[in-house]
């Protein structure tokens, strides 16, 4: 069961070092100084967690992954040497997905699509800050990316079916997973790994009640709190 995330366990999350991030609460940013690694990240380390467990699914050559977030396409290139699977990756960015474009110009196994997946078509504005690129949070740098209903784009792929969804859009996650589940998409998604994050306006209270809808459809098989979770179908 997904355990409920108490305010003052966001002290730290994803950082080893000191540096900050703007922890929202409603509509006031507070900075909060980070210092050293909480269990959870710790614990995730002596896994190493970003090798095994965020790699570690029952796939074949048949089958499609989603990668939703693709940034330098690193998670899809080890899926893809893993189990010689079909990898589609996402990526708004037009730098990123360029990148990602060369990087696997000659694998017909990976698909590129320059748009970011959501609840609707339209664009919007993005802070460009590498891995931490998002359209919710202010920056220096700024463009227009492209978003894509996710419905439309399963449909358009012939996605009936997915063995594998990974979701890491700088909390734009909240809005993509409340819509599939509203729409029943998320049924058709068998693994979904996804990073939550806590800049977002009441961020904990929007992740326990997606946790609480997934539990329809899904259990947790490991749980990080806004580092990685993944949540597996229930199968009849």
């Amino acid at each position: 069961m997904p355990r409920p995330v108490a305010i003052d366990t966001l002290r730290m999350r994803l950082f080893s070092d000191r540096r900050f991030v703007g922890a929202v609460r409603g509509a006031r940013a507070v900075v909060t100084w980070l210092s050293a690694p909480n269990p959870a990240v710790r614990r995730w380390r002596a896994l190493e967690g970003d090798k095994t467990l965020r790699l570690d699914y029952d796939l074949s050559k048949d089958s499609t992954v989603l990668d939703v977030g693709g940034f330098e396409g690193q998670w899809a290139s080890d899926i893809v040497a893993m189990y010689g699977c079909r990898v589609h990756v996402f990526e708004p960015v037009p730098e990123f997905a360029e990148r990602i474009g060369r990087r696997f110009a000659r694998n017909p196994l990976v698909t590129v699509h320059p748009v970011g997946l959501s609840s609707r078509d339209g664009t919007a504005a993005v802070a460009v800050a590498g891995d931490a690129s998002s359209h919710l949070r202010p920056g220096d740098s700024s463009m227009e990316i492209q978003l894509r209903d996710v419905e439309s784009v399963m449909g358009e792929l012939g996605c009936k079916q997915v063995d594998l969804m990974k979701v890491n859009i700088e909390g734009a996650e909240y809005d993509l997973l409340d819509y599939m589940i509203a729409r029943g998409l998320i049924s058709r998604i068998r693994d979904l790994q996804v990073q939550f994050h806590v800049f977002v306006p009441n961020a904990v209270e929007r992740m326990n009640a997606i946790r609480a809808a997934l539990e329809a459809t899904h259990y947790p098989t490991y749980q990080y709190d806004f580092l990685w979770e993944n949540w597996r179908r229930h199968e009849s």
